[in-house]
């Protein structure tokens, strides 16, 4: 993956919901799990993990779907696009569906996960693949290896 311009912008489908980083991803992923591919309509979600401080909302007001627990799945209550996911437990980070950038040119998966649940013909660039979530002793080093790749 070559590094993002920051800062950047993105919004939903109907551009009622803008937001903003200004900070690099610190992970890209893409999950193959049901329930990502239920949310996406789609064989897997992209998304990148955003420091929080380098996350906001610039206009409009997003909205909880998908599952209404700890984790909360955020959309564009007009045209129902997921946005973003802020993780129970992990307030650190937003989990940004990367689609939702204007620029997605640089943004590939560095770890697929949920590979027990995907569809036989999804295939991705991964780096690394994963049956479930990796491990959580894993993260610091795949963030590591994420944040050294080539540009």
């Amino acid at each position: 993956m070559s590094k993002l311009t920051i800062p950047q912008e993105g919004g939903c489908r109907c551009g009622q919901v803008r937001l903003k980083i200004s900070a690099q991803p610190i992970l890209t992923m893409a999950c193959h799990c049901t329930g990502c591919q239920k949310m996406s309509s789609s064989a897997f979600s992209l998304s990148a993990a955003i420091p929080a401080e380098g996350f906001e909302i610039i206009a409009g007001e997003p909205v909880i779907g998908g599952l209404h627990g700890g984790t909360r799945h955020y959309f564009c209550r007009h045209c129902m696009t997921w946005m973003f996911t802020r993780p129970e437990g992990m307030d650190w980070f937003v989990n940004l569906r990367s689609t939702m950038l204007d620029d997605t040119g640089g943004i590939a998966p560095f770890i697929e996960t949920f590979t027990s649940e995907k569809l036989p013909w999804a295939t991705t660039s991964a780096v690394h693949s994963y049956v479930a979530f990796p491990p959580m002793e894993a993260f610091e080093g795949l963030m590591q290896e994420f944040a050294g790749q080539e540009t």
